[in-house]
């Protein structure tokens, strides 16, 4: 089956901003034009901007009255301002199905946790995978193979032992393989990987220029596919999967990663609004105790901070 196209967190942003833009300037033809051509780019789009503008009847009044503030105080309201303004509508979107698993990627899968929920799941051939939230898993067992797909998410792999059927987890151009082996894999935000607490595992990335890699216990990497870059190194085995246990340990990962990844403990929608705090590093291990708090010391050294808009929508900005 083929992945969701186009990308719907894509479009709903898109949405969201042209949402704003004509609220701003509801007169405005050219605002009013691009709304006009955007909705026209096909059926995916015109959905995805009735969804968004159902919200948009919700929360117009307050951004409305906003804008007749602004414009009595005489200065325009900024994007930042309508956007936050606006978030309690918009938080009503996030209860809907763009911000839990799609019905389509719930159709393909086999098992899906909920948001803040851990769930092992007992696979045909005697091995455990523990699914972490917010995530999906395809199996595809036969006679001669077990192949699972990670659709999204994060989870830790006990692999019973088959010399005859390999191993092997799909999550997007990663594979992991293995005979019998404990590890976990991630995807969030773009970046794949693949951390080994016990026996060997061999990662392949669907990418003729980049060679696979064998991993053994301790050992880790990770794939950005935007840049094109894997990087890999060490940890203490039992560091691994500590997610299992409501800790993330980072070693120098994207902020945008950590976000997602910590997002899987948080209601709603995540919106970072300044892509130099995603795009900075951090190190350090994090308590999912408290999600909210897990947030606020990921982004700081950045120069972030986390923002309640609603009871569905987290914005991180810069201080």
């Amino acid at each position: 089956m083929s992945d969701l196209t186009p990308d719907t967190d894509r479009l709903l942003d898109e949405a969201i901003d042209l949402v704003i833009r004509l609220q701003a300037a509801p007169d405005n033809p050219v605002a009013i034009e691009r709304v006009r051509a955007w909705r026209a780019r096909g059926p995916e789009y015109q959905r995805i901007w009735r969804q968004v503008h159902e919200i948009h009847g919700m929360s117009g009044k307050v951004l409305t009255e906003q804008a007749k503030a602004a414009r009595r105080r005489s200065a325009a309201p900024s994007r930042r301002h309508l956007m936050l303004g606006g978030a309690v509508g918009l938080g009503a979107l996030a209860a809907g199905s763009l911000f839990g698993p799609d019905a389509i990627l719930r159709a393909r899968a086999d098992h899906v946790t909920d948001k803040g929920e851990i769930r092992r799941v007992a696979l045909p051939d005697g091995s455990v995978a523990t699914l972490g939230p917010d995530t999906a898993i395809a199996i595809h067992f036969g006679e001669t193979q077990r192949d699972l797909t990670l659709l999204k998410g994060m989870s830790f792999f006990e692999i019973a032992r088959d010399p005859m059927r390999p191993f092997q987890v799909q999550s997007g151009p990663l594979a992991a393989i293995a005979q019998a082996a404990v590890f976990d894999i991630t995807s969030d935000a773009g970046i794949a990987s693949v951390s080994v607490d016990a026996g060997d595992v061999e990662t392949r990335i669907d990418k003729p220029a980049i060679p696979s890699l064998d991993l053994a216990a301790g050992d880790w990497m990770r794939f950005d596919a935007a840049a094109q870059f894997v990087e890999r190194g060490r940890r203490e085995p039992g560091q691994i999967g500590g997610w299992r246990d409501n800790l993330i340990l980072a070693d120098r990962e994207l902020i945008s990663a950590l976000v997602a990844r910590i997002g899987r403990w948080v209601p709603g929608r995540i919106v970072i609004a300044d892509p130099f705090v995603g795009a900075q590093r951090v190190s350090g291990l994090f308590d999912l105790s408290d999600p909210r708090r897990a947030l606020e010391a990921v982004v700081l050294p950045a120069g972030g901070r986390v923002r309640q808009a609603s009871s569905f929508l987290t914005v991180i900005s810069p201080l």
